[in-house]
């Protein structure tokens, strides 16, 4: 009966346990995600379609309109600074776009907009986003339906080249100006080469000396 009962004992525990890790590790994880989209405004072009004019106009109305905006978001002090900067900043910036669209010879329509949706797990230069709901300033470009260009502008990381590949020191110092250090260790990735989150199974002892 006990090599019976202890087996099954040994089998809820390791049950119970794991399910207690689940559960900490999306409620952590949702914890994280929501610091972060409380405290950045990202930035979305979404092409007309995926061909490749249609790719190069997408990257060439993003350059003039982050040009425009590196400029005009420097003297925002907070969220709510760069967000109404932004809303007072739409028509200016819809007219830059059009006018990059035109000198393309093309007549694509253009909508900027706020927009709060669901993104996935995105990674720009060296710094990944966790997937969950952001609020993103968005420009769409005739029918939106290609790939699209992001960074987040606020605090300020877009870089208007394509080669960089590293976020720079003073951007990311922005970052971590605003948010946890847990929160900063999860964009930048410090998590995964520091092992903060390892699991440690506390009930390892306990398991073994049942088997003994």
């Amino acid at each position: 009966m006990k090599k019976i009962i202890i087996p099954v004992i040994a089998a809820v525990i390791v049950i119970s346990t794991a399910i207690s890790i689940i559960t900490y590790t999306k409620s952590s994880g949702y914890r994280t995600q929501k610091e972060i989209a409380d405290n950045i405004i990202r930035f979305h072009v979404r092409a007309n379609s995926d061909s490749d004019k249609d790719q190069n106009l997408k990257l060439k109305v993003k350059d003039a309109v982050v040009s425009y905006l590196q400029k005009e978001l420097s003297s925002a002090d907070s969220l709510d600074d760069a967000r109404n900067i932004l809303y007072d900043d739409i028509a200016q910036i819809k007219d830059i776009a059009q006018t990059v669209i035109k000198s393309e010879g093309m007549s694509y329509n253009v909508d900027v907009y706020f927009e709060k949706s669901y993104f996935p797990l995105k990674t720009y230069g060296d710094m990944s986003f966790p997937p969950g709901e952001y609020e993103a300033f968005r420009i769409d470009i005739g029918e939106a339906g290609g790939h699209n260009w992001w960074c987040v502008l606020f605090p300020p990381l877009c870089m208007v080249s394509q080669s960089y590949s590293v976020v720079p020191d003073d951007s990311k110092q922005m970052l971590k100006n605003v948010l946890s250090d847990e929160a900063y260790d999860t964009v930048t990735m410090q998590d995964l080469s520091n092992n903060r989150y390892r699991v440690r199974f506390k009930y390892l002892t306990f398991l073994n000396k049942l088997f003994d």
